[in-house]
């Protein structure tokens, strides 16, 4: 019984400790913050599911537009949403040894494997793989992955053409899930893959099931594996589902595999990973970077390719601009996708609409101090450990940045206005040295398939499309509920 009262006593005294310190983190440094719900913190949205990131980081945003900086608490974790560029910049990038890490959703102590991926690894781990991954996404590489996805391309227009009637109503982000499950097959593990024709390969199927961040339970797992990563495996418990995971452990092992004995030579992710093995990469980093390109790749760029179509479908006038400037290349290769301004201007001015990741984050890894808030003449130190958000969805929503920031304008984007975008501003792939590592391939993949389809058919909306896109409160990243629908008209020769 005595056993019982000090264990009892001692659970008190951490609960009250935790509480008093959570309650009391940011009220006792003078910044400005948000009050914390006991236990919980400020981020209850990840598990009732009222709000989206995007939207709670853009209401406290909006709410405080005077401060460059507010004081909130996830769960336990002291974290700062920075609405200041200026800070964003000495953060990011001028101080960026301050704050070199993510905070990692797979860990090592999570997951040994996927945790090794190049989004999740800290310090000089990070900087030995990031040095290994660069070559991958040269413009000589890339030029040679424009074929093999060019292949891919091909096949989704024919397929279109082939099957008109699924034209009249098209579930975009079903038609570039597809194609960009394909994409990465071919690019980054060597396999044929046809989802269009095999719609239920399995490749696909766990692809789906890996890049799933929708629904509580699926958060759930995914909290619950950022903060307390070793309780988790303790439980038994991965990123991914169990089959999933082996699934793609397994496969990226036997490819290896084969490639060793039969002497492949393929210059894509895998083989370049191949060529670095040693003290700095070994076989299970190989499976980490090639899944993490796969889980990057998989979702954004599909979801990415959908809110365009539907942002065509809305603005005609648009569409016909970017037509006229596909349909003066006959065949469009690697060098076109260059001088296809206006297309990347669309693609641009979608992003800054829809971006990719809501909310940038940066891990603390020795204190430094920011300027005081308004009112106040003392820094602020800001300690290790402290997570650091940059509302990206919000800053590139803000009339000051963006005016009028409602209206679609791709011009916002052209040559002449580009320097009116502050980088710390507009940060879809990232900014500083963490920024995305596959940007080039990612754009190269989307304006492929894009000015094929525009060069080829008319995307116009179909009777289950709605111009206002409202948002799934129940994900992590943009995710339009009912999907996208458009309606493709094969345009006469």
């Amino acid at each position: 019984m005595e056993v019982i009262t000090i264990l009892l006593t001692a659970l008190v005294i951490i609960l009250t400790y935790f509480i008093i310190r959570q309650m009391t983190y940011w009220s006792s440094r003078k910044v400005p913050h948000l009050r914390p719900i006991p236990l919980v913190g400020n981020t209850t949205f990840f598990f009732t599911g009222s709000q989206s990131p995007a939207e709670f980081s853009r209401q406290i945003y909006l709410k405080h537009p005077e401060l460059p900086y507010i004081g909130l608490m996830n769960f336990n974790t002291p974290t700062l949403l920075i609405n200041s560029p200026e800070i964003i910049k000495e953060i990011f990038i001028k101080n960026f040894d301050n704050n070199p890490d993510h905070l990692s959703f797979i860990t090592e102590d999570f997951d040994p494997i996927l945790g090794k991926n190049v989004f999740s690894l800290r310090g000089d781990r990070w900087r030995q793989v990031r040095g290994a991954l660069t070559p991958t996404f040269t413009a000589t590489k890339m030029k040679f992955l424009f074929t093999l996805m060019a292949e891919v391309s091909r096949n989704v227009i024919k397929h279109l053409e082939d099957h008109p009637q699924d034209c009249e109503l098209l579930d975009a982000k079903d038609l570039f899930t597809r194609y960009a499950n394909d994409v990465i097959a071919t690019s980054a593990f060597g396999l044929s893959v046809d989802s269009l024709k095999d719609r239920t390969n399995e490749f696909y199927l766990r692809g789906k099931d890996a890049t799933n961040l929708t629904g509580i339970s699926r958060i759930f797992k995914f909290v619950m594996g950022i903060m307390f990563p070793r309780m988790m495996r303790l439980l038994g418990q991965t990123y991914l589902s169990k089959d999933t995971n082996r699934f793609f452990i397994d496969l990226i092992r036997e490819e290896v595999k084969r490639r060793d004995l039969e002497k492949v030579v393929r210059p894509d992710m895998i083989h370049l990973l191949m060529q670095a093995r040693g003290d700095k990469i070994s076989s299970n980093d190989i499976v980490a970077q090639a899944f993490i390109f796969f889980l990057a790749g998989f979702d954004t760029t599909s979801t990415l390719m959908s809110f365009v179509v539907h942002q065509l479908a809305f603005h005609q006038d648009i569409q016909e601009k970017l037509h006229q400037e596909v349909e003066f290349f006959e065949e469009i290769n690697y060098e076109h996708l260059g001088k296809l301004k206006f297309l990347e201007m669309v693609i641009l001015e979608t992003l800054r609409f829809f971006p990719p990741v809501v909310i940038l984050d940066r891990v603390c890894s020795k204190r430094f101090k920011l300027p005081p808030p308004p009112g106040s003449s003392t820094q602020v130190d800001v300690e290790e450990g402290t997570v650091l958000w940059a509302p990206v969805f919000a800053m590139q929503k803000d009339s000051k940045y963006f005016p009028d920031p409602e209206t679609f304008d791709p011009e916002r984007f052209a040559d002449e206005n580009k320097g009116n975008v502050d980088p710390c501003v507009y940060m879809p792939f990232g900014v500083g040295p963490r920024k995305c590592i596959g940007e080039r391939f990612a754009m190269m993949e989307i304006k492929l398939m894009l000015a094929r389809l525009v060069k080829k058919f008319w995307i116009l909306p179909s009777e289950k499309s709605n111009k206002e896109i409202v948002f799934d409160k129940k994900s992590l990243n943009l995710v339009p509920k009912g999907g996208i629908w458009v309606k493709l008209e094969r345009r006469k020769v």
